[in-house]
């Protein structure tokens, strides 16, 4: 039987979950901490990944201490400590400051489908990673990532294309991601043989 199901998520112990929802075959590694995020089918993080604010595609490859949507503080204001919005921690005649928590989860990071962040990396709130993306290691993402283009430093930068544009496009329009489970199976052989080129001619992509 496969480990992995249709029904509910694979979830790993010590994990620290709140507020989040997952698709089919959906892993969440060792230790991770996840608050307000969305992964669609598919998709997994690795162990100790931290993850808030995030709205996540299919078939994401999410490597181990990753951060997603890395909460930040106030710098405009006269302090940036937390004791200015987690305040009843500190007084008892005082609340939080629920404006700026709302303000903060409003600020969604967005992963594409079939994209790779790899160990360490950053991903900061509001960046939207194209479909096909790949972050690697150690990267500090600030900024959009167009489909199928690999970044890498920090602040991260194109490196390369992963495919070129026009069979980028060709494989956004055929969105294999969207086949159903059996589909998927009956392709898994071309999808280990044979290039993005000739799976495009195969599939009509």
């Amino acid at each position: 039987m496969p480990r992995l199901s249709a029904v509910e998520p694979f979830i790993h112990p010590d994990c620290d979950i709140m507020d989040s929802t997952f698709g089919a075959y959906v892993e969440i590694g060792r230790g991770s901490r996840l608050k307000n995020a969305t992964f669609g089918d598919y998709s997994y993080c690795d162990r100790y990944a931290d993850i808030a604010n995030a709205k996540i595609g299919k078939f994401a490859n999410i490597a181990a201490f990753s951060r997603i949507g890395a909460t930040d503080h106030p710098l405009d204001t006269a302090a940036c400590h937390h004791f200015l919005y987690r305040s009843a921690d500190y007084w008892d005649d005082t609340t939080r400051d629920e404006a700026f928590f709302a303000h903060r989860h409003s600020r969604i990071a967005h992963i594409g489908h079939d994209t790779w962040i790899g160990a360490g990396a950053i991903i900061k709130p509001e960046v939207t990673l194209g479909d096909g993306a790949v972050v690697a290691a150690g990267a500090v993402v600030t900024k959009d990532v167009d489909p199928y283009t690999i970044v890498a430093g920090t602040p991260a930068k194109p490196l390369r294309l992963r495919q070129p544009r026009n069979i980028a496009d060709r494989l956004i329009a055929l969105a294999w991601w969207d086949w159903d489970h059996d589909a998927l199976r009956c392709a898994l052989e071309d999808f280990r043989a044979m290039k993005a080129v000739a799976f495009l001619e195969k599939y009509q992509g």
